[in-house]
């Protein structure tokens, strides 16, 4: 199966590719679904396209919010750039834009996005008749019924699915909730939802506004809306058995440790690995509780914690390495303090993960240091605290 990663921003994109991710999913400025990430411009977009096919992956760009008629007259003038740089797959929610990137980005495929809440193989086999290769699956069905879809629609059609990260507690970008709060400025629909799902809810009585209450007897109130995350690296074998042949992992608003972390681990996994030390891995780094969504049962909410879990923070990223005497000297850039002294945790592409002693050296955010290592390491490999 294919492995999809999030790149928000280009740091995230070359950690994707570092870590064994077979394609990356971003977007340009205008027409994605995480409007507050960092994004593309189109000079960066050259770039990105560039460096991952030079490094053997493909690039989809997200063509995915609700698009009203202003949208639609520019957007000819964006696919027919995209289909210039070599983008491999323009992902679309909406049939006009679908429609426009037949016409404009003829060379590109083009997959339909969990937006379009494909549940059904009719559905399905309607797109393909369209012209779209790949089907990204609503999150909302059970993996029974991915197999049963499957089925159905023969070879006709690509799946993919999201297997890690952040869920909606609504059928995905179809909520109204963050319109409604912050008056029409920040829609799911656009790409911009202020996630109120997330926000600590009370009960206030009319008569006393001064005295709200929490729902349940909670510190930290309730969080009645805000759903768990999703993470299934330990039903691979079962998503393949049912015919998936992408694996996405969420994540467009994380930073560089997160995408890492996770690609890491989900293509170890794929590569035949045991999930266990590599769930573990995903147990370290920022995350809310996890759940196996709808495809394995009803998915759990969020029981009363505002904060993520993390027990890792990002320290170094590795700029360089060379021998040295009967070791190797790392350069890192700091991202945050480590002492001297302190054992890190080194994550590299394709090893096990290790632990090395910061002996004689201070890490500091902003700030180059040297490492004396016993084995060699890659620019880009990160070490953590």
């Amino acid at each position: 199966m294919e492995l999809l990663a999030p790149a928000g921003g280009m740091e995230q994109l070359k950690a994707a590719v570092h870590f064994g991710a077979d394609a990356v999913y971003l977007a340009g400025t205008r027409w994605g679904m995480r409007a507050r990430a960092h994004n593309f411009s189109a000079e960066e977009l050259e770039q990105a396209v560039a460096y991952a096919h030079e490094h053997d992956v493909a690039v989809h760009v997200t063509l995915n919010t609700l698009m009203y008629d202003h949208d639609l007259a520019d957007l000819p003038s964006y696919l027919r750039f995209l289909d210039g740089l070599g983008v491999d797959a323009l992902i679309v929610a909406d049939l006009g834009a679908l429609a426009l990137a037949r016409e404009h980005a003829p060379r590109v495929a083009l997959h339909v996005s969990t937006q379009a809440s494909v549940t059904n193989a009719a559905a399905a086999l309607a797109y393909a008749g369209l012209g779209a290769t790949r089907i990204v699956l609503a999150r909302e069905m059970t993996l029974a019924q991915v197999a049963a879809l499957r089925a159905q629609v023969g070879d006709a059609v690509e799946l993919e699915a999201f297997v890690h990260g952040s869920l909606c507690v609504a059928y995905s970008g179809r909520c109204l909730l963050s319109a409604e709060m912050t008056g029409g400025t920040r829609s799911a629909a656009d790409g911009s939802c202020a996630q109120p799902c997330r926000w600590g809810w009370r009960l206030v009585e009319d008569r006393t506004p001064e005295r709200p209450l929490p729902v349940e007897q909670d510190a930290q109130g309730t969080y009645l809306l805000s759903s768990n995350d999703l993470c299934l690296i330990d039903r691979l074998d079962e998503l393949a058995a049912a015919g998936v042949d992408s694996l996405k992992l969420e994540g467009r608003n994380k930073g560089v440790a997160y995408v890492a972390v996770v690609t890491n681990a989900y293509r170890h996994v794929l590569d035949g690995e045991p999930a266990g030390p590599w769930r573990a891995e995903l147990d370290a780094t920022s995350h809310r509780p996890f759940s196996e969504g709808f495809l394995f049962g009803q998915p759990t909410q969020n029981p009363g914690r505002v904060e993520y879990v993390r027990d890792r923070t990002l320290v170094g990223v590795v700029s360089a390495s060379r021998p040295s005497g009967q070791g190797f000297l790392a350069t890192v850039e700091g991202r945050n303090s480590a002492h001297n002294g302190q054992t890190l945790t080194l994550l590299s592409p394709g090893q096990p993960v290790r632990r090395v002693l910061l002996d004689g050296a201070e890490l500091r955010n902003q700030a180059q240091a040297e490492l004396a290592l016993p084995f060699p390491v890659q620019p880009l490999d990160l070490l953590f605290a």
